[in-house]
């Protein structure tokens, strides 16, 4: 484990002269500051619980959630091994990755009031809770001194009780899943007697070597890898379990033997697991999900029954987005039958630069698994992922990320190796996008079609898009035919969502529902009836009620219409005040269709408060923001989006400057820009390459893409094909071209690829050797996201003075 920084905020690098007489100096000790009021206050205030609607949709669970973690949590002990973060105390995630439950409440969805689920330890910390398949039940984990317990509540008498059992190995995936009748769970334990972990403190006992082959072996900027024989010892340590299926009654018998199991899942009959286990020589280059792996099926005595794939370390994938590795991918069961494996395999060899009129190909195979495996489809895109219904209905999804298409394919499992097109589309086009079949449980937990009553249609349900606004809708498609027929849609300024169909016909429903002024709750609608809400969430923060918000919408040189939400705080009257001091918070994205990226969705029917390090908050502090003002970038003519970015960037940000400036509520000498990882790359090359803004706000950013060689955010191309696009696009580039102030903050534990904090150092450090205005703060502890109070509260703090020295 890497030490955390020794101080929080480094020196801002500037001649003294070029500071204004309210500059800030450097903090004379590391310290957490607190955010202007009253943006503490809402940090500080209670979350509503979040909400489960049970299988058999009749039973609503209320877990109670803990409040940003103190900076104490996120500095107990953390490994980085294999990709993976690691709380070695509990053999869990490590606490940047945990958001803690504190306690649990059942509901009636037919009413009544919430009973609190008793018997809990005090001061429980729980996490991943999951339903029994039966709706009787939820099992969850608890943090106990020596690991994470397995409990369960019934729902009945509403009462927590702990299974007697081993404990419970969570540092892949929920650590547990319930047995198909409900009657126990299958356990990814830590093995019984495995002693103290490996002693790796001491010296090296020779060099680390690596050598190459003449095999070609492009990899990603991956985070958290092994580095030595002693990340080794300790990979193999934390990430052995031992399959055990643990029943109601506290009962535990071992499946097979123990290993580096990165997945275990029962087949719907309960009769055989798949397991996924990972095995040595592991890898200092890629994360443990591309070792050497051993795809088998045993029965539950863990008697190995069938192999489905053996295979090698996979650090030879092609950079392309649309690459995959060769042989078995994506092994699963089938939802719908007893046990059936259904898997893809590339006919293109994995690379999507060979020609090929048959890119993946979907197989199934029956238990006993002895017969040869059937072809179920063959595709022109890649697989991405099955929607079952029953023996003659699936929809078969496949994606091409280089034309940004989608494909679903209606195909009959009983008679497989065709199948009818029911969707061929961009997948960016958000107003013609008609939705995805409605899912739930079947009797043995597993995610198929949700049918009407007589079986010849199944429910839809989307987001409804429109230049107006999201109007979520409900429809009914015809098997056959494939035309829709409408059952529902959100009413004209709400917002609601579907989250269960309560009856054959999809007359009464489950349905969260939010407008501008309502926050998100829970209610049983009958469409021949009348609403009856489930549940009674206040405002988390009604500091912010009176913030006026509206789309605008605006278009750029080139004639790409273009939008952003303008929110404007609580009071302010435009010809009383007159223009604001300006954020402008942005994400750029690319598109191949100049139509589709120029779609308008506005936004006016949402609940919109902000939660954690949000530049909303500065909405109480009489800055006006620009929140979300589109930035696409665009492929033409065959060429990359990325070859004309800075002059697809540098117009969007001219356009909507002089759209807030048009409107007076800015004024073009106070406009800052700001984004948190590729918008903070957006944000330095705004600021080297244009003189729009005052000043920047720059979070966890990249800013030199020769660190990130074999691709990028939505870049295929190499460093070595794309050179001069790579070099154009890294505002390291051009640091000293940066004439304008720019706050610069990042993660010390920072875990995404391609944004090390190396990125904002050496950034920073080239902004400092040309003269540039710069602060530099390092929070340590945090990962790409931040998650503890002190970090969150010192982030806003920060982003807020900034705004106030540069601004007002």
């Amino acid at each position: 484990m890497r030490a955390a920084l020794p101080a929080l905020v480094l020196a801002a690098a500037v001649p003294a002269l070029a500071l204004p007489v309210a500059a800030m100096a450097q903090d004379a000790a590391p310290t957490y500051h607190q955010p202007p009021s009253p943006i503490a206050q809402i940090l500080d205030a209670k979350p509503n619980p979040g909400v489960s609607v049970s299988p058999d949709r009749k039973t609503l669970l209320l877990s109670d959630r803990s409040n940003l973690p103190a900076i104490a949590e996120l500095a107990e002990p953390m490994l980085r091994l294999g990709g993976y973060r690691i709380n070695p105390k509990n053999n869990g995630p490590a606490n940047s990755r945990v958001s803690w439950l504190t306690g649990l409440s059942f509901q009636a969805v037919d009413g009544g009031a919430a009973r609190a689920v008793t018997g809990l330890p005090a001061n429980a910390r729980l996490t991943n809770v999951s339903w029994a398949p039966n709706g009787q039940a939820v099992a969850f984990l608890i943090n106990a001194p020596n690991g994470l317990e397995l409990w369960t509540a019934d729902v009945a008498q509403a009462k927590a009780r702990k299974l007697n059992g081993p404990m419970v190995n969570a540092a892949v995936g929920s650590g547990f899943s319930w047995l198909p009748d409900s009657s126990g769970l299958l356990v990814l334990a830590v093995p019984a007697g495995r002693g103290v972990a490996p002693n790796v403190d001491h010296p090296p006992e020779g060099p680390i070597v690596d050598e190459t082959g003449g095999r070609a072996a492009p990899v990603r900027t991956y985070q958290d890898l092994l580095a030595n024989a002693g990340d080794e010892a300790l990979f193999t340590y934390y990430f052995t379990s031992q399959p055990t299926v643990v029943s109601l009654n506290g009962r535990a018998r071992t499946v097979g033997q123990p290993g580096v199991v990165m997945d275990a899942s029962v087949s719907p009959d309960g009769r055989y697991v798949l397991q996924t286990r990972v095995k040595k020589p592991y890898s200092y280059v890629v994360p443990a999900r591309l070792f050497p792996t051993d795809v088998i099926v045993t029965d539950l005595n863990g008697r190995e029954v069938h192999r489905v794939a053996d295979l090698p370390l996979r650090d030879n994938v092609p950079t392309p987005f649309d690459a995959v590795a060769p042989g078995p991918r994506s092994v699963q069961w089938r939802a719908d039958a007893d046990a059936t494996l259904v898997w893809a395999e590339a006919q293109d060899g994995g690379d999507p630069r060979n020609a090929a009129e048959v890119r993946d190909r979907v197989f199934m195979l029956r238990a006993p698994f002895n017969d040869r495996p059937q072809v179920l489809i063959d595709l022109k895109e890649r697989y991405a992922g099955t929607t079952w219904g029953r023996n003659d209905v699936a929809i078969v999804n496949s994606r091409w990320f280089n034309t940004r298409h989608e494909t679903r394919t209606l195909v009959d499992p009983s008679n497989p190796g065709a199948g009818r097109v029911l969707v061929d589309r961009n997948y960016q086009d958000r107003y013609n996008d008609p939705g995805s079949v409605v899912t739930e449980p079947n009797a043995r937990g597993r995610s198929v079609m949700r049918f009407n009553a007589d079986g010849s249609k199944v429910f839809v349900e989307g987001d409804g898009a429109t230049r107006q606004g999201q109007y979520p809708f409900l429809d009914l498609m015809d098997l056959k035919t494939g035309e829709t027929e409408r059952v529902w849609r959100s009413a004209q300024g709400e917002y609601e969502t579907v989250v269960g169909v309560l009856d054959e016909n999809g007359r009464k429903l489950v349905t969260y529902r939010e407008s501008r002024s309502d926050p998100a709750n829970l209610r049983v609608r009958d469409l021949d009836g009348g609403v009856t809400a489930l549940t009674h969430f206040p405002d988390p923060a009604p500091q912010l009620a009176g913030v006026s918000r509206q789309l605008i919408t605006y278009t750029r040189d080139d004639g790409v219409e273009l939008s952003g939400t303008l929110y404007l705080p609580a009071g302010y009257d435009k010809d009383r005040d007159g223009p604001l001091p300006l954020l402008m918070w942005a994400y750029p994205a690319e598109f191949t269709d100049a139509a589709v990226a120029g779609q308008v969705v506005d936004t006016d029917n949402r609940f919109v408060r902000p939660s954690g390090s949000s530049h909303l908050f500065l909405l109480t502090q009489g800055y006006a923001v620009l929140d979300n003002p589109t930035m696409p970038i665009i492929g033409r003519d065959g060429a990359e989006p990325n070859d004309t970015y800075i002059e697809q960037l540098s117009a969007s940000a001219k356009a909507a400057v002089d759209a807030v400036v048009a409107l007076g509520v800015a004024d073009r000498e106070r406009i800052a820009v700001g984004g948190h990882s590729y918008g903070a790359f957006m944000t330095a090359n705004l600021l080297a390459h244009t003189d729009l803004f005052k000043t920047g706000i720059a979070r966890s950013g990249a800013y030199n893409r020769t660190l990130t060689p074999f691709g990028f955010q939505a870049e295929q191309r190499t460093y070595w094909e794309a050179t001069e696009t790579y070099t154009e696009m890294s505002p390291f580039t051009y640091a000293n071209k940066v004439n304008e102030p720019i706050l610069l903050i990042h993660g010390e534990a920072d875990d995404n690829s391609g944004t090390f904090p190396v990125q904002s150092e050496r950034f920073y450090a080239a902004l400092k050797g040309n003269g540039a205005t710069a602060r530099y703060v390092v929070l340590p502890l945090e990962a790409h996201g931040y998650r503890a109070r002190e970090s969150v509260g010192h982030a806003l703090y920060e982003m807020s003075s900034w705004l106030d020295r540069w601004m007002k």
